[in-house]
């Protein structure tokens, strides 16, 4: 397998393990910031229980809210396809951008402006130091891949992104596909 450096607009999917770790098992991060300072991304396949209108009344939606990662849990974050309805957004990759005006997304979705293919919204982001993840990268806690769902990674599609995955990197690791997240259920 083709050795991939992490950067920004690849993706990091979390290698099978035993044991798990709560926050990062079975997840699949876009990286939305790759730099000296550090890196950011965003796990995009961990919808929570609620919604956009549950966490904020005043915005009329359904959309899913997914957990972004353990950092900063109680700020709310968001990738969207639209940069010419939301100023100051940031180009992460292939027409995806990170943040801009939330006033403005807030209107956008009370107009029927933007739909779930547009914008996905995260509790918390992924961080780390970039010594620190270049350590978990030596620990093969993943595997750095190009992000050629590019035209889907926002939409609801992705929520088996990771077993996926785990298929198209084949050498072993279309086994873990299949498998229960908990082994004892096997």
């Amino acid at each position: 397998m083709e050795t991939i450096k992490p950067q920004k607009g690849k993706l990091l999917v979390a290698e099978p393990s035993i044991i798990g770790d709560e926050s990062f098992s079975r997840s699949v991060v876009l990286l939305t910031e790759f730099n000296q300072e550090g890196i950011v991304g965003f796990i995009v396949n961990k919808p929570l229980d609620y919604t956009l209108s549950e966490l904020l009344p005043e915005v009329d939606c359904d959309f899913e809210v997914y957990n972004g990662g353990p950092v900063s849990t109680d700020n709310l974050y968001f990738l969207h396809t639209v940069p010419d309805l939301i100023p100051g957004s940031h180009h992460i990759q292939d027409g995806i951008f990170w943040g801009g005006d939330f006033k403005t997304v807030s209107q956008l979705i009370n107009d029927n402006k933007l739909d779930h293919n547009d914008i996905k919204f995260f509790l918390g982001y992924t961080g780390w130091a970039s010594l620190q993840l270049e350590q978990e990268l030596k620990l093969k806690s993943w595997v750095v891949i190009d992000n050629e769902d590019h035209e889907n990674i926002l939409s609801d599609k992705m929520h088996d992104i990771w077993k996926v995955k785990m298929r198209d990197l084949g050498d072993g690791y279309e086994i873990w596909s299949n498998a229960p997240e908990n082994p004892a259920y096997n």
